[in-house]
């Protein structure tokens, strides 16, 4: 397996703790851009970007914002499986699933600097992102989620728990229908941290909510 990969001087897995994962869309009266800093205020440690259906001037616009954000706030932003997004956005990483641009070839196009996640829902899916010298795995979905309805059936925890206990050297962050009721139950099986959506993007109040999954992961 290869050296643990740092970011700014930082193991990536302590990164991975409270991982927001984002797109354009705008939700009880604040804009993406609002509620990625509301989220970041509130303790969120990287923001993926991962916007599949918008025009793409119109994601480009916005997503320089953000990236701009997570700059001027010193977390991570990575891009989901567009590595010409991430290019031009000079962005800290991109992660892709199983389906997409393989690790290597990413990291051919993107550069040794950058990092790459992959999503992994089985053993053997797993064992074939670490093939690839994944940095990072996207664990899920852990629980059922309606954000991403093909993302196929839940998992559970028991993937989490076997990486934690054969390959404990390659950050896991847990994704998938996780909120403030299950959170600590997800780094309690093995993950380094989790990976929301709606349980911050769909908050009324986004730093409040972030601020609470802290908490819940840090007792977990």
């Amino acid at each position: 397996m290869q050296q643990a990969v740092e970011w700014n001087g930082r193991a990536l897995r302590e990164w991975l703790q409270l991982y927001l994962v984002m797109d354009m869309q705008s939700y009880g009266g604040r804009t993406a851009v609002e509620i990625a800093r509301e989220a970041i205020d509130g303790g969120v440690t990287m923001i993926q970007w991962r916007e599949k259906s918008q025009p793409l001037r119109d994601v480009l616009e916005i997503s320089k914002q953000v990236r701009a954000l997570c700059r001027g706030l010193g977390i991570p932003f990575v891009v989901n499986d567009r590595v010409d997004i991430a290019l031009l956005l000079d962005a800290d990483g991109v992660h892709v699933g199983q389906d997409d641009l393989p690790a290597p070839e990413v990291r051919r196009l993107i550069g040794p600097d950058r990092f790459v996640g992959v999503s992994a829902g089985s053993w053997e899916e797993a064992c074939w992102a670490l093939e690839q010298e994944a940095d990072y795995l996207g664990v899920g979905p852990v629980y059922g989620t309606p954000t991403k309805p093909d993302a196929g059936d839940a998992i559970g925890f028991e993937l989490l728990g076997r990486l934690k206990a054969e390959c404990s050297g390659i950050p896991r962050v847990g994704i998938g229908g996780i909120n403030r009721s299950n959170a600590g139950l997800v780094t309690k099986a093995g993950a380094d941290g989790i990976a929301v959506v709606s349980a911050i993007t769909r908050s009324s109040n986004p730093q409040e909510a972030a601020a609470e999954l802290k908490r819940l992961i840090a007792h977990s």
